[in-house]
């Protein structure tokens, strides 16, 4: 059945962002009244993230940073007030008149940039996920409260109406105590995937040294390099963090929690013929206090829909299963069992148990999907940004918020990578019962380049 109020809630949703973005028009009287910004890094993600911001009319940005000049170029255009531009982001951060940071760089970059923005003053909007490894996202998260700072981590369905509905579901009991929980990540790249490429020459214009930076020194490939990058663990997480990063980050936001108490994983290359590092098929799971397991699927070798809706992720509960989509969700009540035990027989079947359904769950069964025309999440993330940034409370997602969603998929590929079951003290941010699993939390940069 449709749900009347949650129309009306994104209704309401959308008129006010169109209000916000009206009013913030009508009372422009000149540019201290505009959130002066500074891109870092422009290329995909980044011109997506442009994109959201360039939406309000009560910003600027005022610079624009980047190693490949043609991003520069088709930004420059885009954003139409001819900002200025640097190749070295530490130039683009010495401006004393932008307000904040924008840092969409691959993930081996966030760490650094981050910090020396939030030292420069700037208040910061940076991409997911958070860092490459624990301790990085540990010294932001110290940066960010030493420097009192406005921050957002680019978890944008924090700003999402539909998954803040849905995580108040999950947290009204609505779905019983919720037992397990599933996310998916699921495509088919089979059998070439990202193909073989040769090392080479970088394209011309491409700074390979600075695209590097703290990674370990490699000959250029095309499939390290910009988005690519993401399938090589010296500069991203792989789809655990990519994609899996979203996922717990509003899993332990419905569950009420910060950190798992132990985790483990398992996966690899079984089918795709490519050059990548990180597994094509990948199996994560966590346990969170209260008694909830929580996993995270990748497969890349099938494409046929997970789950019995083909949802991203699924709380299942004691009375009934939400199903949560990218645009829409679904309650589905469960049909409650009883135990009957047969009586003794002749055939050994003393102890045998069988199960009769009974009735369903009291709950009500619900279907939702978003209404055309709906607000783009990320929109409404760096519209919320805009008003911390103004108002000075905190964002939707600050950075101790994106650490501590970001922490769950880093020490799940610990957990692969040492084919191992780790019990974690999220308070502490260690393992309890493996040394060697704790060298993995954080790694050395490449000289010069020191996390401060």
């Amino acid at each position: 059945m449709s749900i009347p109020i949650s129309r009306r809630k994104f209704a309401r949703t959308a008129a006010a962002l169109t209000t916000a973005t009206a009013l913030s028009r009508g009372r422009i009287l000149g540019a201290n009244e505009r959130v002066r910004l500074g891109f870092i890094a422009l290329g995909n993600r980044g011109d997506q993230v442009l994109d959201a911001f360039l939406a309000h009319k009560d910003q600027e940005v005022a610079a624009i940073c980047d190693i490949y000049q043609p991003y520069l170029d088709f930004a420059a255009k885009k954003i139409g007030n001819n900002p200025q531009q640097f190749k070295d982001y530490r130039k683009l951060l010495e401006l004393k008149d932008l307000d904040a940071a924008v840092i969409c760089t691959p993930d081996h970059w966030h760490a650094l940039q981050a910090i020396h923005a939030l030292k420069a003053g700037k208040d910061l909007y940076v991409e997911k996920p958070l860092s490459l490894c624990v301790a990085e996202g540990r010294r932001m998260a110290q940066v960010a409260q030493e420097t009192g700072r406005i921050t957002q981590v680019g978890l944008q369905r924090r700003s999402s109406p539909l998954v803040q509905e849905v995580v108040d579901l999950v947290r009204s009991g609505v779905l019983g105590k919720i037992v397990a929980v599933r996310s998916f990540h699921i495509q088919n790249e089979w059998p070439k995937g990202l193909g073989n490429p040769a090392d080479g020459t970088p394209p011309e214009g491409v700074d390979w040294e600075a695209w590097l930076g703290p990674a370990p020194k490699r000959p250029y490939n095309k499939n390290r390099s910009f988005y690519r990058f993401r399938w090589f663990f010296d500069y991203s997480g792989g789809q655990l963090t990519n994609f899996g990063v979203h996922y717990m980050d509003v899993i332990q936001w419905a569950l009420g929690q910060d950190a798992p108490t132990a985790v483990t994983a398992m996966g690899g290359k079984l089918a795709l013929e490519d050059n990548r590092e990180i597994p094509d098929t990948l199996e994560v799971s966590w346990m969170y206090p209260g008694g909830t397991l929580v996993t995270f699927t990748q497969i890349n070798a099938n494409a046929a829909p997970a789950g019995v809706k083909g949802g991203e992720i699924e709380f299942r509960g004691t009375r009934g299963t939400l199903y949560l989509q990218s645009r829409g969700y679904e309650i589905v009540p469960d049909e409650l069992c009883v135990n009957e035990f047969p009586a003794r027989t002749p055939v050994d079947r003393a102890y045998e148990r069988t199960w009769r359904v009974g009735a369903k769950a009291e709950i009500e069964a619900r279907k939702f999907q978003l209404p055309a025309g709906s607000p783009d999440e990320t929109q409404l993330h760096a519209r919320n940004f805009l008003d911390s940034v103004k108002s000075r409370q905190p964002a939707n997602c600050p950075m101790e918020t994106g650490h501590r969603s970001t922490s769950g998929p880093l020490i799940g590929n610990i957990a692969y990578k040492l084919k191992a079951w780790l019990e974690w003290d999220g308070k502490k941010e260690r393992f309890t019962n493996h040394d060697a699993a704790n060298k993995l939390l954080s790694y050395s940069y490449r000289a010069p380049y020191k996390l401060s």
